[in-house]
């Protein structure tokens, strides 16, 4: 399953793209990406099993210690931004 998302709020600039590689990383068998937007969301593709990319989505709208986290949207015309996705890699992009 396939699933691209953007995350609006104070997402740049806090170590966003880092802190959700390691919630998937933690999370196991999320294959994906993070970019940063030029308006300053997030866009988050990620690979996986659905339960498992449940769970990262619940975690995203959480984000780590200075985000804030306005919005969590499936956003399937993100997946453009993205090149091909590599097994078992979740990277910041």
């Amino acid at each position: 399953m396939e699933r691209c998302l953007l995350v609006r709020g104070r997402v740049q600039g806090v170590g966003y793209r880092y802190w959700a590689a390691r919630q998937a990383l933690a999370i196991g068998e999320i294959s994906g990406y993070a970019k940063n937007m030029e308006n300053g969301d997030v866009a988050v593709l990620m690979q996986g099993a659905e339960e498992k990319l449940n769970t990262l989505q619940v975690l995203l709208y959480k984000g780590p210690l200075f985000a804030r986290v306005d919005s969590v949207i499936e956003s399937p015309e993100y997946r453009a931004y993205f090149p091909p996705v590599v097994n078992g890699v979740f990277k910041r992009i």
